[in-house]
């Protein structure tokens, strides 16, 4: 049996609505991916907080700041990969029935976190 022309169009929406809700699913994943990837990077600077404590009567001094330092440093790339990540994707896709956070706020959350490990790295060798 042959489908008639408003069986063909009938399909042919739904298949595009799908793909529009496949979309939007997309982006509401990426946006969790974002929030994970950030969770990460800030774990990663809660370890330079603990590394710091745990080892700061160690000697040379600075050995136990270099450490810490290098989980701020991890801390801040993945921020900045998080970043550019969620972006690129942002930017293949459209939202049709969702609303995803914008590049901006992204952006914002990025700098903030960066800024913050940057705080952070000043106290932890100027304290």
């Amino acid at each position: 049996m042959r489908d008639t022309g408003d069986n063909v169009a009938d399909r042919k929406e739904m298949a595009a609505e799908r793909t529009e809700w496949s979309e939007d699913r997309t982006i509401l994943a990426n946006e969790r991916t974002f929030g994970s990837w950030s969770r990460t990077g800030m774990a990663s600077l809660a370890v330079a907080l603990g590394f710091q404590a745990l080892f700061r009567a160690t000697e040379p001094t600075w050995l136990a700041k270099v450490g810490a330092s290098v989980f701020v440093g991890v801390g801040i790339v993945i921020f900045w990969a998080a970043y550019a990540s969620a972006k690129k994707v942002l930017g293949r896709l459209d939202s049709h029935d969702g609303s995803p956070s914008s590049r901006r706020r992204l952006a914002f959350v990025t700098v903030a976190s960066t800024i913050g490990s940057f705080t952070l790295l000043a106290a932890l060798w100027l304290l």
